[in-house]
């Protein structure tokens, strides 16, 4: 019985991928011309199209089977809005996280508006729920380069089957004998605790995973891109002087902590006092609870996770950031060690989300953003920073929280490397 559902949901995932497969092939060529040499007016070959295309092609939301064919065509694609305005090598890439909590977006799209040098940016948001509010926000950024890539494997596009919550899938809370009974789907594959996935809970952790893979391997613009890259999310929201400690804390890493994997600009501690601590910086093993927001890191890192890709996709914690902890000083032999700002750079506005059912309320998130920007205004910019407290990068065991026993969401996750 266990053998026969196991390859029940391995045949399952193997055809969404083989459907995706069809996908890009049918886009693929239908643009085959997209391939073809460039020249300017002078008869100057342009960079090759794969990485300069002139026209955006419009997002189709009216069926899933066009939103499908929308997601292929957009990451094959890979359109560069802006790239006419800057021209010249890109310093920093952001990449976002985006779902959909658009009034939560445009907080975080005006404090980049605002950040001095932003112009410098290679700006990517990654997106796993597709609408036409949230495009046009993106579309109207002006002030530097912009990429919008798209999650193929979202619940959006797989309202009634894996990914998303198929009807045949076990409910939450039966006992897997009853489950057996039953013969739903997954019978056989209930977590830690006893329960089965919910497509809402998982999709986060597929989504941050497969966009690990894309933007370093996929991402045609980024051929050739050896700095930082800054993982963020949409309800995050951008101090000033954010871009001006990352560089100094670059420097910072190559002087007192070249053994630093990751430079994390943000934490959730909403009381500090910026005029003590605006310049402090300290070095200690990679939490989830303060090291998920802001976080930046270089390909040479992202080496360093994808040894551990099978571990990570069958660990079971539905939360990508406990399972990363849990991976540091585990699979990945030497502890992740961050060298992070004390003074956070990176505001968590979010106050609704996976596990809050109330109402969001952004005006109230952005009260208390102007309350932190008016004091720690005299402490920002600081001219040097100051490594203040240093702790041993160690593992630290938590209790998984499970959600992530399903069979299908390892395979499909383990398979992002090879089918993107």
């Amino acid at each position: 019985m266990r053998f026969k559902i196991h390859k029940r949901n391995a045949l399952g995932v193997s055809l969404i991928a083989f459907l995706a497969l069809t996908l890009v092939y049918l886009i693929r060529k239908n643009n085959s011309n997209l391939d073809k040499v460039i020249v300017n007016k002078d008869g100057v070959a342009l960079p090759h199209a794969s990485t300069q295309i002139a026209t955006k092609s419009k997002f189709q939301y009216d069926t899933v089977f066009n939103m499908k064919r929308s997601v292929y065509d957009g990451n094959y694609r890979q359109f560069i809005q802006n790239a006419d305005q800057f021209t010249a090598d890109f310093q920093l890439v952001l990449v976002v996280q985006v779902h959909n909590r658009p009034a939560y977006l445009k907080l975080l799209l005006d404090s980049l508006s605002k950040a001095p040098d932003v112009h410098e940016f290679l700006l990517i948001f990654s997106h796993d729920y597709f609408s036409e509010e949230i495009d046009s926000m993106i579309q109207g950024i002006r002030f530097c380069r912009v990429l919008q890539i798209y999650f193929p494997y979202s619940t959006q596009l797989y309202p009634n089957e894996f990914p998303g919550q198929d009807p045949r899938d076990c409910p939450r809370d039966i006992s897997k004998e009853e489950a057996i009974k039953k013969g739903c789907l997954n019978a056989e594959c209930p977590d830690s605790y006893g329960h089965y996935r919910e497509a809402s809970f998982t999709q986060t952790k597929h989504h941050w995973w497969w966009k690990l893979h894309f933007v370093w391997e996929r991402v045609r613009i980024l051929e050739g891109y050896s700095s930082y890259v800054v993982f963020m999310e949409e309800d995050n929201y951008i101090l000033p002087d954010f871009y001006h400690c990352l560089r100094e804390m670059a420097e910072l890493k190559k002087r007192e902590c070249p053994d630093c994997d990751i430079l994390v600009l943000g934490n959730h501690d909403t009381s500090v006092r910026f005029e003590e601590l605006g310049n402090k910086m300290e070095t200690t093993g990679w939490l989830s609870t303060k090291h998920n927001i802001g976080m930046s890191f270089t390909k040479e890192v992202y080496y360093k996770l994808m040894g551990c890709s099978s571990e990570f996709c069958s660990y079971d914690d539905y939360n990508w950031d406990w399972t990363l902890q849990h991976l540091s000083g585990t699979c990945i032999s030497t502890p992740l060690k961050v060298l992070a700002s004390r003074a956070s750079r990176v505001l968590h506005t979010g106050n609704c989300g996976l596990h809050q059912n109330g109402a969001c309320r952004p005006e109230t998130a952005m009260q208390h953003v102007e309350e932190m920007l008016r004091a720690a205004k005299p402490s920002l910019f600081p001219q040097r920073l100051v490594l203040s407290r240093q702790e041993a990068a160690e593992h630290k065991a938590h209790v998984k929280n499970g959600g992530w026993g399903d069979t299908r969401d390892h395979t499909l996750c383990k398979n992002y490397g090879k089918v993107l």
